[in-house]
């Protein structure tokens, strides 16, 4: 595959999480234990840390979101065992972790082998 490809796999994988957790923290299943400001700045924010490097297609920012991405990984697979109740929007984000670990990955190598 060319390098384009494995960073529009990542790209979009970004955006679906991201989309992903906005929406399962605020409209499909909000928390009633914690407030949902609180939830979105614990969630959304490892995201937004390296999001304009990666929007740029900077290789260290690629990589910084693949390692990132395997919060997401663990936090979906802990949330998909204990939550039944929304253990589909738990695989989605699985999915999503890991689409975007791939898609950064194999972007940055890629790009190493290029040089």
């Amino acid at each position: 595959m060319k390098t384009q490809h494995f960073y529009w796999l990542a790209l979009s994988a970004f955006f679906g999480l991201f989309g992903l957790l906005m929406l399962w923290q605020t409209v499909l299943a909000p928390s009633t234990k914690f407030p949902v400001v609180l939830l979105l700045l614990l969630n959304i924010t490892p995201l937004l840390i390296p999001m304009r490097g990666m929007l740029n297609g900077d290789k260290k920012s690629c990589s910084w979101m693949a390692y990132i991405s395997l919060f997401y990984l663990i936090h979906g697979a802990v949330e998909c065992y204990a939550n039944v109740d929304e253990r589909w929007l738990a695989a989605l984000e699985v999915f999503l972790s890991l689409q975007l670990f791939f898609g950064s990955a194999f972007y940055v190598r890629s790009l190493s082998s290029q040089a």
